[in-house]
C-alpha cells in the first residue's frame, strides 16, 4: 500500500509489492512483475536478488520464472498487517497531526 503522505515507495513496500505480484500466480515471468510492481528492469534485478538471497521469492529455472516462497506469505501477511494498523492509527490521530 502506498502512502498517501509521500510521492515515494520504501525498499519494504516496493519488495512487498514484487512478492505480491508473484504471489498472484502460480509462476510469472520478470517482465510481468516489472509491470506489476512499477519498476525498472535495473531496479527489479535488484529486488529479485534481495528478494530470493533472503528466500522469500524462488527462481523456477525450468519454466524461466518467479513464485513466492511459505516465506514470502509470511512477510507479505506481515506487512498488510503493519499496513492495517498504521491505518488505523492514522486515522484516529486529530486534523492535522497526520501528515508530519
Amino acid at each position: 500500500m502506498r502512502s498517501k503522505y509521500k510521492n515515494y515507495r520504501t525498499r519494504t513496500e516496493i519488495a512487498a509489492q514484487v512478492l505480491q505480484a508473484a504471489n498472484g500466480h502460480n509462476e510469472i515471468t520478470k517482465t510481468k512483475i516489472m509491470y506489476k510492481a512499477f519498476l525498472t528492469h535495473t531496479q527489479l534485478q535488484e529486488y529479485l536478488a534481495i528478494l530470493i538471497q533472503n528466500g522469500l521469492l524462488e527462481y523456477l529455472d525450468r519454466t524461466k520464472s518467479y513464485k513466492t516462497t511459505e516465506k514470502g506469505l509470511k512477510f507479505l501477511k506481515i506487512y498488510e498487517k503493519m499496513e492495517q494498523e498504521l491505518t488505523m492509527i492514522d486515522t484516529k490521530l486529530p486534523e492535522g497531526q497526520n501528515n508530519k
